[in-house]
């Protein structure tokens, strides 16, 4: 339904029919978080919510752009003419895949896109590199560029990164590109390679809730720049090219040789033991012990709020409610500051943590959180 409404839009706005319909989702990640900018292991897994986009190609050289989930009109831009950071609107991430790709050397010579999404936007669920994806998936597909999934990531986190100016790492791209319906995706962020983990909650009587905390963030704003910073000076200080290369059974040396550099221990702990936790939660869903993931879910948080200090008082009342209300366990996920918690629950125990937590944030004064369920989903594809 949603892809026929996305054609009509097309229709409506530019007088012909799409060449095609595409798909990408956003993502909520299960475990290692802040680790992906530090060559380490991430696990997320696609959503359900997804950016639509209806995209033909032009060979004028004009760009236009247009979101049903923002009010304006199209946007016409030049792809010749696009410069990075030159743009803080949402058209930003669009136009920073043209521009990519054309900076990698393929010839896209313009297009006309119209976009939807019900990613939520600034709940640390993906919904930009939703976008940037569903954009690059289209142009792969239209210009026959012959671009495999995980190199559609690079060229996205490049857009990020550079046109866009927010330090992302590659693991939300790469959910969105590459992710398997019913499967966690267990990446390293070295190298990319990727490993597909079977995970059915339903199938074991539990369910994966996300909760939208309404607490917006945005990655472009300094404190997630300066906590990539941070990793980065404390790998030169231990004599790594990233934090990912200190084995966790190095970790107390490591830190020892950091002295009394208080932030830089914190940040170095916090990756290292984050990376050893998503070996962990691979090992355990690998051999059956769903269950015991909770525990590493809590103690990611506790590593996050306490080491990162990325986590806000929304969150924590998100992960201790729900604790307290029987969940398994429950942690922030995405770049922090605000955003979504994840809470790991039976069935049975669902309204209740659920209510739990509508209760407190009313208690506390908070807006009214958004809780939905996580369902592991299909990764980008094309619809029509």
């Amino acid at each position: 339904m949603r892809a026929q409404q996305v054609r009509a839009g097309f229709v409506e706005l530019y007088g012909t029919e799409p060449e095609g319909v595409w798909s990408a989702p956003g993502r909520v990640n299960l475990i290692g978080e802040h680790t992906d900018y530090n060559d380490g292991f991430v696990m997320p897994f696609a959503l359900p919510h997804t950016a639509l986009a209806a995209v033909s190609r032009r060979d004028d050289g004009v760009l236009r752009l247009h979101s049903a989930d923002v009010d304006g009109g199209v946007v016409e831009l030049r792809p010749d003419e696009l410069t990075p950071e030159s743009d803080r609107d949402w058209t930003a991430y669009p136009a920073g895949v043209v521009w990519a790709l054309r900076e990698a050397g393929h010839a896209v010579t313009g297009a006309d896109i119209h976009l939807t999404s019900t990613v939520p936007s600034g709940a640390g669920l993906s919904s930009s590199a939703a976008l940037e994806v569903v954009v690059a998936l289209a142009l792969n597909d239209l210009y026959e560029l012959g671009l495999q999934r995980w190199q559609l990531a690079r060229l996205c986190q490049r857009a990020e990164n550079v046109y866009v100016g927010a330090p992302t790492g590659i693991m939300d791209q790469t959910a969105s590109a590459c992710c398997e319906e019913g499967h966690a995706l267990f990446l390293d962020t070295r190298d990319l390679s990727q490993k597909q983990i079977p995970f059915d909650l339903a199938a074991e009587g539990m369910r994966l809730l996300v909760v939208d905390t309404q607490v917006k963030h945005s990655h472009s704003e300094g404190e997630y720049g300066k906590r990539r910073a941070g990793c980065e000076r404390g790998a030169a200080l231990l004599g790594v090219d990233a934090l990912r290369d200190i084995p966790y059974a190095d970790l107390d040396a490591a830190l020892a040789r950091l002295g009394d550099d208080e932030e830089a221990v914190r940040l170095v702990r916090h990756v290292v033991t984050e990376d050893e936790r998503v070996e962990k939660v691979v090992d355990l869903l690998e051999s059956g012990r769903t269950r015991a993931i909770g525990p590493v879910l809590v103690a990611g948080h506790a590593s996050l709020r306490d080491d990162f200090r990325i986590s806000c008082p929304e969150l924590d009342l998100v992960v201790d409610t729900a604790l307290s209300a029987g969940a398994l366990g429950s942690r922030m996920t995405g770049g922090g500051f605000g955003g979504s918690a994840i809470v790991l629950a039976d069935v049975a125990d669902v309204d209740t943590i659920t209510k739990a937590v509508e209760e407190a944030f009313a208690a506390a004064g908070f807006t009214a959180p958004r809780v939905f369920e996580a369902v592991p989903s299909p990764g980008a594809r094309r619809l029509a």
